[in-house]
């Protein structure tokens, strides 16, 4: 019963910031890389930015230095901090995470979305 939730999605105006959070829970053994991944209308899922467990960090090029992602291991969180925002960037934003279960019970887990749109 591994879930993901995120919050933090809403409305803003290009140009400003928002922060995303994701917070997994359920009988979870270990969580290994997590990312951030996005759909805008008509599009497929596209990936937004990855963390490994050990903190390394990848960006799609859309957002690379404007988008940090981050996570807090004790907690089974990870964020997306969001700065500069343009109306491209519109999308409904999944969490995401490759998580061990068990011994031999590795899984990829997804949220249920939250929602961004930014305004022109």
């Amino acid at each position: 019963q591994v879930q993901l939730v995120e919050s933090g999605g809403g409305l803003v105006q290009a140009g400003g910031s928002l922060r995303l959070s994701c917070a997994a829970s359920g009988s979870i053994f270990s969580i290994n890389r997590m990312g951030w991944y996005r759909q805008a209308p008509g599009k497929q899922r596209e990936l937004v930015a990855t963390i490994t467990s050990g903190r390394s960090t990848n960006y799609a090029d859309p957002v690379k230095g404007r988008f940090t992602i981050s996570r807090d291991n004790a907690k089974n969180m990870v964020y997306l901090q969001m700065n500069s925002l343009k109306p491209e960037d519109t999308a409904v934003y999944y969490c995401n995470a490759d998580i061990s279960v068990a011994d031999g019970y590795r899984y990829m887990y997804w949220g249920q979305g939250t929602q961004v749109i930014v305004s022109s």
